[in-house]
């Protein structure tokens, strides 16, 4: 999903607009009832639209800090590349999440230590390893 494809999803519920109401600014702004099928132009114009009838853009929040631990920087590392091979049903963050659960009871990454995220690492390489063969 594009930024700006996001941007309109979150100002139609910021505006609290329903379906209906959605649809018709869509056709009235771009001639065109859905924002998947506009060209980034006409998203811009549409989300000019929604600014004009009082929509605020939230202005980005602090992002979430990676981890001071470099051994939970290399499992988020190795679970996204693993998901790029298509290997997780669910976005590589949860993914890993339920993995780490699933191998040592420890429902967070951040919360293993070395030594219990090391047979993680390892695992998380074999997975990776076969991916690539």
């Amino acid at each position: 999903m594009s930024n700006s494809l996001a941007k309109i999803h979150i100002a139609k519920k910021d505006l609290g607009l329903d379906e209906t109401a959605y649809r018709a600014i869509l056709v009235r702004i771009t001639g065109k009832d859905s924002s998947g099928n506009m060209s980034e132009r006409q998203r811009r114009a549409v989300l000019a639209e929604f600014q004009r009838l009082g929509w605020k853009p939230k202005t980005g929040g602090k992002p979430r800090p990676g981890s001071n631990k470099p051994f939970v920087r290399l499992m988020y590392a190795l679970a996204k590349n693993i998901g790029q091979s298509g290997y997780w049903e669910l976005p590589y963050k949860d993914a890993l999440r339920a993995f780490v659960k699933k191998e040592t009871g420890i429902d967070n990454p951040e919360w293993l230590t070395f030594q219990q995220a090391s047979p993680v690492i390892e695992a998380l390489k074999k997975i990776e390893q076969r991916g690539r063969e």
